[in-house]
């Protein structure tokens, strides 16, 4: 079974960083696809980014281009995500998760393994 664990998460200021990173568990980990999304207070969960298990191909929601990257170490069996620029509307836990495949996919319902989650707390 995939286990998955989040850290990183805290309080940041309006403009600040965040660096995420989602240490895993699970011998197939090299070649499964890997995400990121958030879930706000009283909203549904959203996609943030994503990464295919082939380490080509990424995908991220229009909002965090450009602020955020997304990244895997197999070596460390980690997914990380860095987060630039944040705003207060960002204010969410964030959760990693796998998928039983190599493509990436932007729906979370593709995904097999989720974590806990971290809470990213973005303040004004």
């Amino acid at each position: 079974q995939v286990q998955l664990v989040e850290s990183g998460g805290g309080l940041v200021q309006a403009g600040g960083s965040l660096r995420l990173s989602c240490a895993t568990s699970g011998r197939t980990w090299d070649t499964y696809a890997l995400g990121w999304f958030r879930q706000a207070p009283g909203k549904e969960r959203e996609f943030v980014a994503s990464v295919s298990g082939s380490d080509t191909t990424i995908y991220y929601e229009d909002s965090v281009k450009g602020r955020f990257t997304i990244s895997r170490d197999n070596s460390k069996r980690a997914v990380n995500l860095q987060m630039s620029r944040l705003n207060p509307g960002e204010t969410a836990v964030d959760y990693c998760a796998a998928r039983d495949g190599q493509v990436a996919r932007m729906g979370d319902s593709a995904y097999l393994y989720w974590g806990q989650g971290t809470q990213v707390t973005v303040y004004s």
